[in-house]
């Protein structure tokens, strides 16, 4: 009886404040979980087909990704380096990172050689 004394006369605001502070979290993790957008984080997200016209057979036996192949494109365009991760919103070394993966899929040293290998084998227009 004491102790039902101690918990209900002097803990009872204590114990209230607690319930609602597990109530809102609760209620906090719910909602984040159930009106978050969930997305396919595997980068296949969508077809190549729907978006981009080069030759699909090609790019997958060559592997190259969604990203390589919008920084392939960006490349025969002609910018540079910086302006491609600065177009992405990305920074300059996953440029670089997507230039060297693109290079050795292609097997090329250089930048016009990649963009003339692509165009060849059609993965770019």
């Amino acid at each position: 009886m004491i102790q039902y004394k101690f918990l209900v006369r002097d803990l009872s605001m204590e114990f209230y404040i607690g319930i609602v502070a597990i109530l809102f979290t609760a209620v906090g993790i719910w909602s984040g979980f159930h009106f978050t957008n969930r997305k396919n984080t595997s980068g296949n997200e969508e077809p190549l087909k729907e978006t981009f016209a080069g030759d699909v057979d090609a790019i997958s036996k060559l592997g190259i990704s969604k990203r390589e192949l919008e920084v392939l494109q960006l490349m025969a365009s002609g910018l540079s380096n910086q302006e491609i991760a600065d177009k992405l919103f990305v920074s300059l070394n996953t440029i670089k990172t997507h230039t060297t993966n693109i290079f050795v899929k292609l097997d090329v040293k250089r930048r016009t050689q990649a963009v003339h290998i692509a165009k060849e084998l059609g993965i770019i227009g």
